[in-house]
């Protein structure tokens, strides 16, 4: 049974009352002071603790998607290699289409109603990166109507390590854009949902790290390429935005104001606004000093020319650790670039907030965004 079924939260939540309940029926006879009862007291208690934090942990990680299966909780990927024999596009780039699903609206099970949900493999050639994307292609995009006409589209991240499916089974992206598009609030959007994690277990930060991972290249290229390749998309930076929460946030800020030309519009969902450097990262920048503040966002405001780009950053004044810092990022903002703020009362970092803020912060970019 994988980390994230039912089944194994349900077994958990039994074996745990199960131990609270053999506790309490042995602790009477657990009660003589000599050295076997003081060992099982400790037993008792550490196994039911440790039985109630396991199934704390199982529902939480179901909840807000942490971690995708039990390799990916160990830091390994066990399973092996899979050869796919991808599809040629017009213009030689490859993208393999896996499958598809209905998207949970109204009327969901017809695409011109409801849109649909591919799943493909992206292949980045100039990256040599390999990930897998959900697709989600808006209800206009099978109509007869939009027939000729190209969409604009977002690259929507997770967090780290993070699931793609959560931004559309838990955050809701596709439902939430469909309920704004009926209401005239936003425009049709293709949204590429994808996690930041494309060179797993390593958390790169969408950094192109000096003898490893190209993940930079990967989202700025060879993500938009791919899709513009086999979908009605437009291929100018005025067509292109990129949401993301957490990890995701800051590589949302980072790849417009460093690639203006990839992506004209940003949005920072409780981002971060410079890289860690920690076991999961490794040496991002190889030793690079000039590299490593490069991708400080603060530092690269405040000393190098502003792009043309939009961006947006979110952000509690109780609950979240980048408070200040995203003040401190929208006070340095300089023109041509330009700045928009949600800041909630209070607000963790985690997916109940994000829900809160995922609808003005997509009305905000699709008025941005160009078909």
């Amino acid at each position: 049974m994988g980390l994230t079924s039912k089944k194994v939260l349900l077994l958990a939540v039994l074996f745990a009352v199960a131990l609270f309940v053999l506790t309490i029926w042995l602790w009477p006879r657990l009660s003589r002071q000599n050295w076997r009862s003081v060992l099982g007291r400790i037993g008792l208690l550490l196994a039911t603790q440790l039985s109630i934090f396991t199934s704390i942990g199982l529902f939480a990680n179901n909840s807000f998607g942490f971690y995708a299966s039990w390799a990916d909780l160990f830091g390994q990927e066990q399973e092996p290699g899979v050869v796919v024999n991808h599809e040629t596009g017009p213009n030689g780039t490859k993208l393999k289409l896996l499958g598809s699903e209905h998207v949970g609206v109204p009327g969901g099970s017809k695409p011109h109603v409801g849109g649909r949900i591919d799943q493909v493999v992206l292949q980045g050639e100039k990256s040599k990166i390999n990930s897998p994307a959900f697709v989600y292609l808006p209800p206009q995009y099978f109509q007869p109507k939009y027939a000729k006409k190209r969409f604009p589209a977002s690259v929507v991240l997770t967090g780290y390590p993070g699931t793609a499916q959560a931004l559309y089974k838990k955050l809701h992206f596709p439902q939430t854009q469909h309920d704004l598009v009926r209401k005239n609030k936003m425009q049709p959007t293709i949204l590429v949902m994808m996690r930041p994690t494309v060179a797993p277990p390593r958390d790169t930060e969408c950094v192109d790290i000096p003898d490893g991972p190209q993940t930079e290249t990967f989202f700025t290229h060879d993500v938009r390429h791919d899709i513009a390749s086999h979908y009605r998309v437009g291929t100018a930076a005025r067509n292109w935005g990129v949401i993301g929460d957490s990890t995701g946030g800051y590589c949302a800020l980072k790849m417009p104001m460093r690639y203006p030309k990839a992506f004209s519009t940003g949005v920072a969902l409780s981002g971060a606004y410079k890289a860690p450097l920690d076991a999961s990262t490794g040496a991002l920048f190889g030793g690079d000093k000039q590299l490593e503040r490069e991708n400080n966002l603060l530092w690269r405001q405040k000393n190098l020319p502003a792009p043309p780009v939009n961006l947006l950053v979110t952000s509690s004044k109780q609950g979240e650790d980048n408070y200040k810092e995203t003040l401190q990022f929208i006070r340095q903002t300089k023109s041509p670039g330009r700045i928009a703020s949600i800041i909630l009362d209070s607000g963790g970092h985690n997916f109940n907030t994000w829900r809160r803020e995922i609808p003005a912060a997509l009305e905000w970019m699709g008025g941005h965004l160009k078909a």
